[in-house]
């Protein structure tokens, strides 16, 4: 037990150093291929620090040895969002508490965060649909969403030449680079998320096996901790760009990351399993779904207040404890 809380601690240090690194390298790649911070955020952060649990639900539903496997990567494609939309919300609301900042977010900025909130529920209600009946083209559906998603994607492209908020520090392993090569950036970013994606791994394993040992049945640890850890890069990349100021990044970063969780993992389920849910999957869809609207309803607002963004982690508590008491 002592050695799997050391493990633990380690890979939590190293997924919060390299974070630093990889948001640093996002930075500077955004700038090189000319996108605004927003896209940046949604497009290059999310997709570093999303798509290896997308590999995770792939390995998990195309090669599963047995029904139970395959359940698990069900089970993560329905609890990333969920994390993510309660969990890592409320996270950079606390951090803006801390900071004594609000988020400076211009009419179009709002305009296009609550857009996407308003397109992953979308999508995200066509997920929670599907997964209650049962029909035999279902596997087909698994195209739409790789569609939807690439569908985003073009949009967010379209979007550049923002005004950039705060300083944009050298790049860490060119500090002394005024300019420094595309090269060097992309090693930056690629070799920080391979050791996230790793320590991400070592994380959530030792998690695993941590909860026999504190009584924990791995279902519950399955369902209430196990999709914290796998997200645990996206929040801290958000702290980290909240803390320097950059709370456009911090919550462009948490938004794209939603919709890769909206739509790659939930192909992989659907292409590869019977993609239905039980009634703990149908409660998380549920308080995804209360949590969006939510959030929809606070990026229309004139001013977006940090203590009422914080207010979204208690969808997250509402599902722990349908589960439990239910």
């Amino acid at each position: 037990m002592t050695f799997s809380l050391l493990i633990l601690l380690v890979s939590t240090a190293a997924i919060f150093f390299c974070c630093e690194a990889f948001t640093n390298g996002v930075e500077w790649l955004g700038v090189r291929l000319k996108l605004g911070q927003t896209a940046t955020g949604t497009i290059l952060a999310a997709l570093g620090t999303a798509l290896p649990e997308g590999v995770v639900t792939l390995v998990a539903t195309a090669f599963a040895d047995n029904p139970a496997q395959q359940s698990i990567g069900i089970g993560a494609a329905m609890g990333g969002p969920l994390v993510l939309a309660t969990i890592a919300y409320a996270v950079v609301g606390g951090a803006l508490l801390a900071n004594r900042r609000a988020p400076h977010l211009s009419t179009e900025d709002r305009r296009r965060l609550s857009g996407n909130q308003i397109a992953f529920l979308g999508i995200f209600a066509i997920k929670l649909g599907i997964g209650l009946v049962a029909f035999a083209w279902k596997p087909w559906l698994g195209c739409f969403f790789l569609a939807a998603y690439a569908l985003y994607l073009r949009a967010e492209f379209q979007h550049s030449g923002e005004v950039h908020e705060g300083e944009l520090h050298p790049l860490k392993i060119r500090r002394r680079a005024a300019n420094p090569h595309l090269g060097w950036i992309l090693l930056q970013c690629f070799g920080a998320a391979a050791i996230i994606f790793a320590a991400s791994h070592f994380f959530v394993t030792e998690l695993d096996q941590l909860a026999p040992a504190l009584g924990i049945e791995p279902q519950l640890m399955a369902l209430f901790v196990s999709p914290v850890a796998t997200e645990l890069p996206e929040i801290l990349n958000a702290v980290i760009w909240v803390r320097q100021g950059k709370q456009k990044l911090a919550l462009a970063n948490i938004s794209g990351a939603m919709m890769i969780q909206a739509t790659i993992p939930t192909s992989f389920g659907v292409f590869f399993t019977p993609w239905m849910l039980d009634r703990a999957l149908q409660f998380s869809g549920l308080a995804t779904a209360a949590a969006i609207l939510y959030l929809i309803f606070l990026f229309r607002r004139d001013r977006v207040q940090p203590m009422a963004m914080a207010q979204v982690g208690w969808a997250f508590v509402a599902f722990v404890m349908a589960v439990l008491l239910l």
